[in-house]
């Protein structure tokens, strides 16, 4: 892989730092130090993102009454989602929304880079919108803070592009496990949903970044678990089909909650430059469906706890306090449903209308309600064995998880650590397998990497394509190129042709519009004819290319390209069919052989 120091000038201190660390620290024991430092920031960002959360949250709805609604769930979350634009239009300056999609796009388009900001204006940006009752999670922020630590520090210490990207990897890793208190779904959620490889090189320092980020944690947040969950019934086989069928229920929950998400990002797209429609419209749909229900609010997790943990009808009558519902238990299965739709409608509007959050705690927060709701109508109609409703409701936080990330593994982990609810392993697993099985036959790509997807920009665990997406068109473009225009005659372009070093001579207009081309080894019959230099002009010796290459063009098509027309030279015009430069074949071919090797290399 292509090897580039930081190109950020750097104080004179720390280039004699860097080099006392190259003369006596080896470079994988340099990684691991930085994979630790990586942990402990990733794990403060994390008491800090919660922290001011709760203060505010705390100081907005603290003296809110459980038994009637509330008529400031209107304005709070219009000011929340006015104040985190202004802060990003006027202070960042920059678009920080998809989080971990843009973690994403840089292993993938940026060799790893993440700006500097990154560090911590999601921090800010997430507090202000979460806690003034924006839909959203806390979790993507901060996954993206973590990996613009390791990305930042990596670039400051002058390491190459491939442990960038472990660097990345231990901040995305950090991050999680720092939230959940859970080291092993930090690893697994980076192997499956950012793709880094599992080798050694990679695999000890994300180790010891989620290690080192959850002991940080519980130094500064205490022993208290996320979610707290007492496991009152054991698992029995007889419960298969149930879970089966919960697994299946949370696919297709997970299919609506993407399917659903896009349309509203595609809604709210087309006002892109118009900030104030979009307040308009993100922040009226919010605050009306959290007036109506009040669980919207925030992250969440406070009714996520009271499923997990209620025993009877009034335990879990406290979902519908500060609602329209209150006091109605006979309306509980419809509040519950009502919350389980509006829910991607309120995340949605929230970043839609110019807040700041990630959709990881919203797949929790509806995989929690899908599967309470699954099993309190299973119970009702007495479809076979019963089943408990906590117990179903936490796996269905691993199964809606499981299909929106399509990342089972990490839906197994993160729910097992998390409620420390390890007897539930089997369980976790049916329905998680059988949640991912079921969104894979409508979508083939993560809610993270979709939108990458459709720009072949997304890094998989296979190697080829990995390394195609990972080349950059812009690299292997050979700008030195001798064009000549439509009415040169044959005399004059032969000085051309002693210059270049293709083996064709682009014929463009006055404008750079790329006309057609020349190629030298046709018209060698001519060339050494003297007599012949003022008979022929440029647009009679040039034809049409083989194929055409644009500048965004995905390099495995490019590669398919070289291929199914067999040329050695083909041209790369930009939108506006000006000639940017010529690929070679070989010289594609070479770096890609060589970024196969590196890629391979632990």
């Amino acid at each position: 892989m292509e090897n580039r120091p930081n190109e950020t000038a750097y104080p004179a201190w720390l280039g004699r730092l860097h080099q006392w660390r190259s003369e006596h620290v080896s470079d994988k024991m340099f990684l691991l130090l930085l994979a630790f430092m990586v942990g402990v920031l990733a794990a403060v960002a994390a008491t800090v993102l919660h922290g001011l959360i709760n203060q505010i949250v705390a100081l907005l709805t603290g003296h809110f009454a459980a038994d009637s609604y509330n008529w400031l769930y209107l304005v709070y979350p219009v000011i929340g989602i006015y104040l985190t634009s202004l802060f990003v239009r006027y202070v960042v300056k920059d678009n920080i929304s998809h989080g971990i999609t843009r973690i994403l796009y840089a292993i993938s388009s940026n060799r790893s880079r993440l700006k500097g900001h990154n560090t911590w204006s999601s921090v800010i940006a997430s507090a202000i919108t979460i806690g003034f009752g924006g839909s959203v999670g806390a979790e993507a922020p901060i996954v993206l803070t973590g990996s613009a630590i390791g990305s930042n520090l990596g670039r400051l210490f002058r390491m190459d592009n491939k442990t960038l990207m472990t660097l990345v990897g231990c901040g995305a890793a950090g991050a999680i496990a720092g939230i959940f208190k859970a080291p092993i779904a930090g690893l697994v959620f980076t192997l499956e949903v950012l793709m880094i490889d599992l080798t050694m090189a990679s695999l000890l320092p994300i180790l010891v970044s989620c290690v080192t980020a959850t002991c940080f944690t519980y130094i500064l947040r205490g022993d208290a678990a996320l979610f707290t969950f007492h496991l009152d019934s054991g698992w029995t086989v007889q419960r298969v089909p149930a879970c089966i069928l919960l697994g299946i229920t949370c696919g297709l929950v997970s299919l609506y909650f993407i399917r659903t998400m896009n349309a509203c990002e595609d809604m709210f797209a087309r006002f892109k430059d118009k900030p104030y429609v979009r307040l308009l419209i993100g922040g009226a749909m919010l605050s009306l469906l959290i007036f109506l229900f009040p669980s919207l609010y925030g992250e969440g997790y406070n009714s996520i706890n009271l499923l997990l943990n209620g025993k009877t009808v009034a335990d879990w009558d406290e979902i519908m306090d500060g609602s329209l519902f209150y006091g109605h238990s006979e309306y509980l299965i419809i509040y519950i449903a009502l919350v389980l739709l509006t829910k991607v409608f309120a995340t949605s509007a929230t970043n839609g209308g110019g807040g700041c959050g990630g959709t990881f705690a919203p797949s929790l927060f509806i995989g929690c309600y899908t599967g309470f709701l699954f099993s309190r109508l299973w119970n009702i109609n007495q479809i076979g064995i019963y089943v408990p409703e906590k117990n179903f409701a936490l796996l269905g936080m691993a199964g809606v998880m499981s299909g929106v990330m399509h990342a089972p593994l990490t839906g197994i982990f993160l729910i097992a650590e998390i409620t420390s609810g390890y007897n539930m392993f089997m369980p976790l697993m049916i329905v998680s397998v059988a949640s991912y099985l079921t969104i894979i036959i409508f979508e083939p790509h993560s809610i993270y990497g979709m939108r990458l997807a459709k720009q072949g920009r997304l890094v998989t665990h296979h190697t080829d394509h990995a390394v195609l997406t990972l080349m950059s068109l812009d690299s292997v473009i050979d700008r030195d190129y001798q064009a000549v225009d439509p009415d040169m005659e044959l005399g004059r372009m032969v000085h051309k042709i002693s210059r270049s070093h293709h083996a064709v001579l682009p014929v463009t207009d006055a404008a750079g519009t790329l006309l057609g081309e020349i190629n030298i080894q046709k018209i060698r019959h001519v060339v050494f004819r003297t007599e012949l230099y003022h008979h022929f002009t440029a647009s009679q010796l040039m034809v049409q290319p083989d194929a055409i290459l644009y500048d965004n063009t995905p390099m495995n098509k490019v590669m398919k390209t070289f291929e199914r027309t067999q040329a050695d030279w083909l041209p790369v015009l930009d939108d506006n069919q000006h000639l940017k430069g010529y690929i070679s074949r070989k010289r594609m071919y070479d770096m890609y052989r060589k970024m196969v090797h590196d890629f391979s290399q632990d």
